[in-house]
């Protein structure tokens, strides 16, 4: 066996696209965003709207936490025209507890271009695609393929991870995307949206990332990662920096009647427009709380949540008083559902003990008192 460390490859084998697809034709998995590769041989076209949301609900997040937002939200704004007509504080409501909430803000601006500069459809190409608010590279070339069959190279996670096996890449998958992007993009047959999926349906379901089922893969026979000692040293791990933390309070106000004092964060930055409980400033140096009024505030422990940059750790404090702020508004602390609340401040109602039911499914947000 080979050291996966040393391998190079100064010529790329061929992608087998002909195995590719056969698998998928019989193993595809059945996605309520997708059309099987049975109904798109019989004519069945994709719809871009699904297609589009789905895959910005899924950037950073699994197939398992999306589904109830895409149900709900296919539901409630079944095309890209209702999306856009939607206020966006009820868009939000729907997705918290999704995360990564500028995907929110973006999404509902997406929709409001399209259906005001394009006549409620989508652009095309992936360079049509990729001038839209949200759209990038990886989802501009997914939303083409599987709708148009452009043939162009989609490289997801799943993708790159496939990639690196079968080529034993002796780098880290950031320093060689060119080379993974120039193996695919050689490899697209005509079917490119089937195929753009079979490779993702491979890299979730059979090359994973703490698994590797060779016997079953239908690229195996060509696969250099199976010709280690270890396939699943691949992809090789990228340098990592620590993450730095930060510190702040929480204040948790409640009514004798159960309501909780809410607001809107602000317009920018971290958890842009979602709703929280008045809370500091969170700072690299841990600070004292300084409290919203005078009273008998009390300690309810810390929340520690995680970033994509940065660790947080907040000390929640409570206290029972009638006693509004000058911005926000008095919550129902039975329908918590109801409002915006991304998942760290679910965990600081929690901790309050006030933590109301999981959001994203029923009812509309209040407007502020």
């Amino acid at each position: 066996m080979t050291d996966p460390a040393h391998i190079q490859h100064p010529d790329l084998p061929d992608l087998d696209a002909v195995a590719v697809l056969g698998w998928y034709d019989r193993h595809a998995r059945a996605l309520p965003w997708r059309v099987s590769p049975a109904s798109r041989a019989a004519g069945a076209r994709p719809d871009p709207y699904r297609v589009w949301l789905s895959e910005i609900m899924l950037q950073q997040t699994t197939i398992a936490a999306v589904r109830a937002y895409f149900e709900t939200f296919v539901e409630l704004w079944p095309t890209v025209a209702d999306l856009a007509a939607a206020p966006l504080d009820d868009v939000l409501v729907r997705w918290a507890g999704l995360g990564y909430y500028a995907r929110a803000r973006n999404l509902h601006a997406c929709a409001r271009v399209v259906a005001e500069q394009h006549g409620g459809r989508f652009p095309t190409t992936a360079a049509a695609l990729r001038a839209l608010p949200g759209i990038g590279d990886y989802t501009s070339a997914a939303i083409a393929a599987i709708c148009q069959d452009e043939p162009v190279a989609v490289l997801d996670g799943n993708v790159e991870r496939v990639a690196a096996r079968y080529l034993a890449l002796g780098r880290p998958v950031r320093e060689e995307k060119p080379r993974i992007r120039a193996w695919v993009q050689a490899a697209v047959p005509a079917r490119a949206g089937d195929f753009a999926q079979a490779m993702m349906d491979i890299g979730a379901t059979i090359c994973a990332p703490r698994r590797a089922n060779c016997l079953l893969c239908p690229l195996e026979p060509g696969c250099a990662g199976t010709r280690t000692a270890n396939p699943l040293a691949f992809p090789l791990p990228a340098d990592r920096k620590a993450k730095p933390s930060r510190t702040g309070h929480a204040f948790v106000i409640t009514r004798p009647d159960g309501a909780v004092f809410l607001r809107q964060r602000g317009p920018k930055g971290m958890l842009a427009k979602m709703t929280e409980v008045p809370s500091s400033d969170w700072t690299d140096i841990p600070a004292e709380p300084a409290f919203p009024f005078a009273g008998d505030w009390r300690e309810k422990g810390v929340v520690n949540h995680t970033f994509t940059h940065f660790h947080l750790t907040l000390t929640v404090w409570h206290i029972s008083a009638d006693h509004p702020l000058d911005e926000g508004w008095w919550g129902d602390g039975a329908a918590l559902e109801d409002e915006a609340l991304p998942s760290l401040y679910r965990k600081v109602l929690a901790k309050a003990g006030h933590e109301g039911k999981k959001a994203g499914h029923e009812g509309k947000k209040k407007p502020p008192a």
